[in-house]
Parts: C-alpha cells; structure tokens; sequence
C-alpha cells in the first residue's frame, strides 16, 4: 500500500499553518509583555536598536574616529553597529527562555522552537527596521547616499541574522544545560564586538590580523553588507561558504539540542 502523498502534503501545510498561528501569537504576546500598550509600545521594537546606532554614529562623527579609508563615518557606522545589534542581541533573548515560558508548552502545539522562533523574529524585526529607517533618514539629511547594490546587502543581512539566529538556538539549549552559557555570553559579546568587523575593513587590516578574524563568521557577512553599500569604493574580503557551513552547522546542532531537551522532560523540572 502506497504513501498517499497528496494527503502527507495536506497535513504538513495544515500543521505549517498551525504552527504560524502558534509563533505569531507567541511573537505578539513576547512583544505586548517586553514593550507593553503604553506610552509609544511597539515602536520601541525599533527605536532601541535605532538610538543605540544613533548614538554610536554620532560618538565616531563627533570624535572623527578613523576606520583607515575615506568612507563617511555615518555611513560606516551604520553598516557596522546595525549588524552588530542583529547578530548579538538574539542569544541574549534565547538563553534562559525556556523555563519562564514552560507553561505554555503545556499546550500541544506549542513547542521549544517556537519559543525561540518568535523572539528571534522580533530581534531580527527591529534590527532590520532600524537600520532601514536610518538608512534612508541618514540619507534625506544628506549625511549619507543609498546603497550601490541592495541585493547583496539583503544576502550579507539574511546570512547574518541566520547566523545569530543559529548562535541563539545554540546558546539557548546549551544554556539548559549549564548555568555558565549564561554567565559567559554577555562578556563574550562585549569581546567579540570590536572582532566582528563593525569598526574595520578587511582590507585595511594587517594579514596576520586578517588570518585570525577570518574565523570570525560575522566579519564576512559584515564585509558582504558594505561591499553591497559602498560597491567599488572598497576592496571586500568576504567568504561566504564558510558562513555558510558554520550556520548550517549551528542550526543542526541547535535542532539537536532541541531535541534531547524535549526527550529529557526539561519541562517537568
């Protein structure tokens, strides 16, 4: 007796579409609970990361801060600390989200990953927002010219924010594990920052320094995104198929993990 493939296609888009409801409403009700209904609300969702970058832009405008080239500091700027905020804010969301939303995975459609899935699509949201809206402020005010080739920019950004998402899955489980995960991060990120490509060029860098920070995953997609900004003004070093396999590595890790936490009964600790 055959698999009646047409019936197997109707339940998986049937249990998809379940499960887009499970991690909207998750994403709704994490956004309600972090940004609440008053004063501005859900605005906040993009006007933290956007302060945060406006503030960075505005220390290295005022203080001249040099990135060995001759590109704008606004722009420079931009680039660099809205990819930081995408890949380093999504662990620090992940890690420790499990036991405070236990309750919830008491109802059967409702699972781990969709915990996960609708914080890190609220990171990745007011990122993305952020760095858009100052992109084209930047750019009316005449601080800033638009972006030489958008769809590299849009490949360099989804690699980045599939990384952090991966890094955050990785963390999050590992996290339920062992205390340190936790307490480890939040000083490794303050000490990945400035190896992350946000406040330099590849290309300006010395090739021994150049040969440590390749292992750096977020200094490729970082490279990728201002070779898309600022196209033939800059000489890239970038390797995408190794940002490639670490994700992919990360995400089938996390997946993993994922799994021997359900199976372990985490939930009934």
């Amino acid at each position: 007796m055959g698999w009646d493939f047409a019936g197997g296609l109707t339940r998986f888009f049937k249990s998809l579409m379940v499960q887009k409801r499970v991690i909207f409403a998750l994403l709704m009700r994490e956004a309600l609970t972090r940004y609440g209904r008053h004063n501005i609300g859900l605005f906040w969702l993009f006007a933290e990361p956007m302060m945060f970058t406006l503030g960075v832009t505005a220390l290295w405008s005022a203080t001249g801060r040099g990135h060995a080239s001759q590109l704008p500091i606004a722009a420079f700027a931009l680039t660099g600390y809205s990819s930081v905020l995408l890949w380093r804010n999504m662990p620090g969301r992940c890690i420790g989200a499990i036991q405070p939303n236990a309750s919830l995975m008491y109802h059967r459609n409702v699972r781990i990953i969709d915990i996960f899935m609708s914080r890190l699509i609220l990171e990745a949201m007011g990122a993305t927002g952020s760095f858009l809206v100052l992109t084209l402020a930047f750019n009316y005010v005449g601080l800033i010219d638009l972006p030489e080739d958008v769809f590299k920019i849009i490949i360099g950004w989804t690699l980045l924010a599939w990384f952090g998402a991966a890094l955050a899955i990785t963390l999050g489980t590992l996290a339920e594990h062992s205390e340190l995960v936790d307490k480890l991060w939040h000083p490794a990120s303050y000490l990945m920052f400035p190896l992350s490509g946000a406040g330099f060029l590849m290309s300006a860098a010395p090739p021994a320094f150049q040969k440590v920070v390749g292992w750096i995953p977020m200094v490729h997609c970082t490279e990728y995104i201002r070779e898309g900004y600022f196209g033939s003004k800059i000489v890239a070093i970038h390797n995408l198929g190794y940002v490639l396999l670490v994700n992919v590595i990360l995400t089938v890790f996390g997946l993993l993990q994922i799994r021997v936490i359900a199976r372990r009964g985490v939930l009934s600790d």
